[in-house]
C-alpha cells in the first residue's frame, strides 16, 4: 500500500510526465499479476435463478414486436406483388431464422416442421429478402430501443470490437490479424449492470470505424455515458477526446506512448489515486469479450449473406438476440 500512497502524493504535487506514466504502468502490471490472473468462482446457482429473466423477455417478445411495428409510420407505395406476410410476422420470422443460424433452405424446411406454430410457410428466397427489408430493419431498431427501455441503462459501460468471417475456410480464431475482404467488424457497447448491448457499429474495413459508428449511435439514442472500459486498441488521445472530461474512461496507455497531454493526465491521475480500483473497473471490459464469445457460440461466427446491407442487418440482429437471451451475474 505504501507505493500507492507514494504515487497519490506525487501525482498531486508534480506535473504528469512520460516517466511517471511508465512507472504507473509498472504498478498496474504488478496488480494484474497479483489480483487478476487467478481463477474465480462463478455463481452458477445465481445464474440459473436469473435465467427466468430470459423466459420473461421471450414471453413478452410478441408484444414488444407489435409495439416496435406500431411505432412505424409506413407510407403505402409498394409496386408489384404485395407481401405474403405482415410486418409483425416478417420480424418474428427474421428473428427465428437468425436464431437458428441455418441456411435459408434449412429454415424453409424448419417452417414446414413448425407450421402449426407459425401458421405459414415461405420460400428460402423470401427469408433472404428479409435481411434487406427496410421495414424489418426499422422494426428491429425499435425493438432494440424498447428492450433497453424495459431493462434500463446504467451509464456504466464496457466496449470492444470483434470480427465475423464470411468464409468457413478462414475462421476468426485461426486468423488473428483480422484483416482482409473475408471479415466484417462490429463494435458493441455493453451496459455492465445489465449485460445488454446499448450501441452497435458495423464496418467492412476496421474495428475503429465500427467503434466510431457505435459512438454515433449512443449520441443519436441520447444515451449518457458516465464511464467506459476499453481495450488497448482504443488507447489514444483521439479516443479520449471523443468522450471528453465528463466521462471516466478506463483504458491503459500503450507502453510506447511518450506525451501524456491533458487527456492522458486525467486517466493517469485516476490510476495514481487508486490503482487497484482502476484495474477492477478496467477489467470490466472482459464482459464484452465474454459476450462476444457467448454470441458466437449461440448465434454463429459466420455471416452467410453476400450483400453488404444484409450482412450489417445480420450482425445487428445478433445484438438484438443478445439482449433477449443475456443473463448478467455479478461474479466475485
Amino acid at each position: 500500500m505504501d507505493i500507492f500512497i507514494y504515487f497519490t502524493v506525487v501525482i498531486i504535487i508534480m506535473r504528469v510526465t512520460a516517466n511517471l506514466a511508465r512507472e504507473l504502468l509498472e504498478v498496474l502490471e504488478e496488480l494484474r499479476e497479483e489480483y487478476f490472473r487467478g481463477e474465480r468462482s462463478y455463481p452458477f446457482s445465481e445464474w440459473e435463478r436469473r435465467r427466468e429473466q430470459v423466459k420473461a423477455r421471450l414471453r413478452k417478445l410478441p408484444e414488444l414486436v407489435e409495439r416496435a411495428v406500431d411505432l412505424l409510420n409506413v407510407e403505402e407505395k409498394r409496386v408489384g406483388r404485395p407481401k405474403a406476410l405482415d410486418l409483425e410476422q416478417r420480424v418474428m420470422l427474421f428473428l427465428f431464422a437468425r436464431l437458428m443460424d441455418k441456411s435459408n433452405r434449412d429454415v424453409e424446411e424448419l417452417l414446414v416442421l413448425f407450421s402449426p406454430l407459425f401458421g405459414f410457410q415461405v420460400s428460402y428466397k423470401t427469408i433472404e429478402r428479409l435481411y434487406s427489408d427496410a421495414e424489418v430493419k426499422l422494426a428491429l431498431h425499435n425493438l432494440f430501443v424498447l428492450l433497453l427501455q424495459e431493462e434500463g441503462v446504467s451509464g456504466s459501460f464496457s466496449g470492444d470490437g470483434t470480427g465475423y468471417s464470411l468464409s468457413i475456410a478462414r475462421h476468426y480464431r485461426s486468423s488473428p490479424e483480422k484483416k482482409g475482404k473475408d471479415y466484417r467488424f462490429v463494435f458493441r457497447v455493453m451496459d455492465i449492470e445489465t449485460g445488454l448491448y446499448v450501441a452497435f457499429g458495423y464496418s467492412r474495413h476496421s474495428e475503429m470505424e465500427a467503434f466510431h459508428k457505435a459512438v454515433k449511435m449512443l449520441e443519436k439514442l441520447g444515451i449518457e455515458v458516465d464511464s467506459i472500459s476499453l481495450d488497448k486498441y482504443y488507447s489514444s488521445r483521439k479516443v479520449l477526446r471523443i468522450f471528453g472530461r465528463e466521462v471516466a474512461v478506463y483504458v491503459i496507455p500503450k507502453k510506447n506512448f511518450s506525451r501524456p497531454g491533458m487527456e492522458w493526465s486525467r486517466v493517469l491521475r485516476k490510476i495514481a489515486c487508486s490503482p487497484l480500483d482502476f484495474m477492477k473497473r478496467y477489467f470490466k471490459r472482459n464482459l464484452s469479450e465474454a459476450g462476444f464469445s457467448a454470441d458466437k457460440r449461440r448465434f454463429g461466427w459466420k455471416i452467410r449473406q453476400r450483400r453488404e446491407d444484409r450482412q450489417e442487418t445480420a450482425l445487428f440482429a445478433v445484438a438484438v438476440l443478445h439482449n433477449l437471451f443475456t443473463v448478467r451475474v455479478n461474479a466475485t
